[in-house]
């Protein structure tokens, strides 16, 4: 198989990575044009083969398959005939060069990426305040952002599209810590951070025991409703920046901007039971994100 024929094959496969897994990002980038949508595409091919080996396997190989693929990623960004072992990782060094984006940022996602795995020397079972999480957030969502924000292409300020591209990483970060909270109990980890949790009286202990029982006490829903708030002032410094992308992409990632921050209103519709069911945007509710979107991009 030629380089060519490899690498659109790459490109198809996070494709289908990314609509098999990402279904409410995929259906945001459908808005988005051909080139800039198999970038992305890209992005979220590798970062789903990363988070599959740190959170999907088990055993000590885990930091050595990190490295192996950092090694491979850097082979492939500064020769443009490496041929990588993984499609995802041919499809994202080809995404890098077409549209410039800085390689650090990937180096600052895969180190992210170690401090989820025991066997290193990063590793972080439980983040006890909001800037130790946020030192996290940097590689696991800030960088995606960073990464975007090329492929999506920008107007105006390139200073203040940047502050509102990290900003929008990490609302999508802490929502999904917010909706997942139970599933990560079961992986050993506690992203909500503790210090913050503990002004509303809440511990690791009762967020076990929640995870065993189901109830949601009113210090939870307290807790809950404090870290929301925290991920809609998220959002609310990300949703200027919108309109600083280029025009074609503005539509794209207001649809996924709406459909993800309505994943906090269906936390709070379904009483704060995040320990134990999975808040998810209904099926037309999503559509009519994507439609609102359409709507609002005649303004422009």
């Amino acid at each position: 198989m030629t380089m060519s024929v490899r690498l659109a094959a790459a490109y198809a496969h996070c494709k289908q990575l990314t609509a098999t897994h990402g279904r409410t990002y995929y259906r945001g980038t459908q808005l988005l044009s051909p080139a800039r949508r198999s970038g992305v595409y890209a992005l979220y091919g590798f970062a789903r083969m990363v988070d599959d080996i740190v959170d999907t396997t088990t055993g000590p190989d885990r930091l050595q398959q990190l490295d192996d693929i950092e090694a491979d990623l850097h082979a492939a960004l500064a020769r443009p005939d490496h041929r990588p072992r993984h499609l995802e990782v041919l499809a994202v060094a080809d995404t890098a060069a077409v549209f410039g984006i800085p390689h650090e940022y990937f180096d600052a996602f895969l180190r992210s990426m170690r401090m989820d795995l025991p066997d290193s020397d990063h590793y972080v079972a439980t983040y006890r305040s909001m800037t130790q999480l946020r030192g996290y957030m940097y590689g696991s969502a800030s960088v995606i952002g960073l990464q975007m924000l090329p492929i999506l292409g920008t107007v105006g300020d390139v200073a203040t599209a940047t502050t509102a591209a990290r900003a929008l990483g990490d609302a999508f970060q802490l929502t999904n810590f917010i909706r997942d909270a139970g599933e990560d109990l079961d992986r050993g980890r506690v992203y909500l951070p503790t210090d913050e949790l503990a002004v509303f009286g809440v511990d690791e202990a009762m967020l076990r025991r929640c995870r065993r029982n189901g109830q949601v006490p009113p210090q939870l829903r307290r807790a809950l409703a404090h870290l929301i708030a925290i991920t809609r002032a998220e959002y609310r410094l990300a949703e200027p920046g919108i309109e600083l992308l280029a025009p074609a992409s503005r539509p794209g990632i207001r649809a996924a901007f709406t459909m993800y921050r309505a994943i906090l209103d269906h936390v709070e519709n379904g009483g704060y039971r995040v320990l134990t069911e999975r808040a998810r945007v209904p099926t037309p509710a999503r559509a009519g994100h994507i439609v609102a979107a359409l709507v609002h991009r005649g303004r422009f």
